[in-house]
């Protein structure tokens, strides 16, 4: 990416938990030019490992916890920009050097006056330390190969702002992005053009304005209108995005229901965790969120409740059922091709899979369908050796079974859901049914089904009633020797 490249460019703002990946690809999708992506604190990206995700056709950078803290795809490839928390210098340059390949430009967040982004002087904290935004931004620019920028807030006087805009040009970075408020200010302030133009005017590289979307940026005209009063090289846009993303079509803003819908789709497409989906929306949706809509929207506890609600159900399951399909052929190339991660024991078959208890009917789990199928084969119960991991406390389950062992090469934070990780490997190995609601219904889960509900029975009945249905339900159980038993 060339310097030109931060000139005429309408940009998508990096906002916490609205700038992953659906949003960023949803904005370039109506016409924005660069997108950054949300705020990510150094510390955090340095404890993560870069994983090309076959799945989805990603490349994630994954936390010990096996959290997806950032994610980036092809379709963004030249146009996302990576911001950063940091304070250190050093530490910047590795978090830089971990995501150069993989992302446009790296930029320094110097102007977010949220305490989440102020701890430990980063953000707008680091306005009063220009010494520290010096060492830090010289190191990117000369430690990496991509494009660095920075973005900032005007400080108090004009004469302090520009002195440090000259120093930060300087360091050789590629652009400064401008919020055009001071770090006490908020939103219902009114942004300060004068001296955004004042700082376009006394530097030579670009500038970004931000922070018109309050007064000025209501419809993709307005945007010029901002870039012109600023004379900035470029405008960056948060909240006027956040509500309606659409504001990038120079062909005019979509209705609210249409861009819903492609942010699902989106968000679908690239397994978006639900929270994040939800959160998203609910910006989008704003004084609707007191409707009935934005209500169950808000009670919504996974991705399948939200697309029920916008009448996407039947996209959700195609797309369901043709990621399961992928998976299993993904599966099975990594079991033929003997890939097992870090796996030390060679008679131990490995696939990277986790539990989900989103993916189960209730009270249905992997465990339970692999020990019916052992008691079924006339086999000895699965047997499950779990191991914890000292650095952060996480567990790795084995589960051995006719005599052939079988684990996740993944880390779980519980006993329980290691062990979960270990079934799945096995029955998928095996080719066998582990109950996942994608499935069809099984006779196991028909009969959890009736046991459940017998037990509901039982809590209405007098006790001479429950103890007869006891009896007779005892009575069933000796004579099929197939029950389902939870684990």
């Amino acid at each position: 990416m060339a310097v030109s490249s931060f000139r005429q460019r309408t940009v998508l703002a990096p906002m916490v938990r609205v700038g992953t990946l659906p949003m960023r690809l949803l904005a370039l999708q109506y016409g924005a030019g660069l997108v950054y992506s949300e705020e990510l604190v150094d510390l955090k990206l340095l404890q993560c490992r870069r994983v090309e995700n076959r799945l989805l056709g990603t490349v994630d950078f994954v936390a010990p916890t096996e959290r997806v803290v950032f994610q980036t795809c092809p379709q963004e490839s030249g146009r996302v920009v990576f911001q950063m928390g940091t304070a250190d210098p050093e530490r910047a340059l590795t978090v830089a050097r971990l995501l150069e390949h993989d992302v446009a430009a790296i930029d320094v967040n110097m102007g977010c006056p949220k305490d989440y982004s102020t701890k430990g002087g980063m953000g707008a904290a680091l306005l009063a330390d220009p010494a520290k935004i010096e060492r830090i931004l010289t190191a990117l620019v000369t430690g990496i190969s991509k494009p660095v920028t920075c973005k900032i807030r005007i400080l108090p006087s004009l004469e302090q702002t520009l002195s440090l805009a000259k120093m930060i040009e300087r360091t050789g970075v590629s652009a400064i992005a401008v919020h055009g408020r001071k770090k006490e200010e908020r939103p219902q302030h009114p942004v300060h053009c004068d001296v955004i133009r004042a700082i376009a005017e006394a530097v030579s590289i670009p500038v970004i304005a931000n922070g018109g979307s309050q007064e000025i940026i209501k419809e993709f005209g307005d945007i010029e209108t901002f870039r012109a009063a600023t004379g900035a090289s470029s405008v960056m846009i948060a909240r006027a995005a956040m509500w309606n993303p659409s504001i990038f079509r120079e062909k005019g803003i979509l209705p609210l229901e249409e861009v819903i819908r492609d942010y699902i789709r989106i968000a679908i497409n690239y397994d978006n965790h639900y929270t994040n989906t939800k959160y998203c929306l609910c910006q989008m949706l704003r004084e609707q969120l007191e409707t009935p809509l934005g209500k169950r929207l808000h009670a919504a506890q996974s991705t399948q409740e939200i697309c029920d609600l916008f009448d996407m159900s039947s996209f959700y399951k195609s797309v369901m059922d043709s990621r399961e399909s992928r998976k299993t052929v993904l599966d099975l190339g990594d079991l033929n091709n003997s890939i097992c991660g870090d796996n030390d024991d060679p008679s131990i078959t490995c696939l990277p899979v986790k539990f989900d208890k989103r993916e189960y009917p209730p009270q249905i789990t992997p465990k339970m369908f692999l020990l019916e199928w052992c008691r079924r084969e006339n086999l000895p119960q699965p047997v499950y050796q779990t191991v914890q991991r000292p650095l952060d406390k996480f567990f790795r389950s084995v589960v051995t079974v006719d005599e052939k062992k079988y684990r996740s090469t993944l880390w779980d934070k519980s006993k329980k859901l290691a062990e979960q990780a270990a079934a799945i490997v096995c029955l998928r190995v095996l080719g066998l049914k582990e109950g996942k609601l994608s499935e069809p219904e099984s006779d196991l889960v028909r009969k959890r089904k009736r046991d459940l509900l017998g037990k509901v029975e039982d809590k209405g009945s007098s006790p001479l009633e429950a103890q007869n249905k006891r009896l007779h339900h005892n009575c069933e159980k000796h004579e099929n020797s197939d029950g389902l038993h939870e684990l």
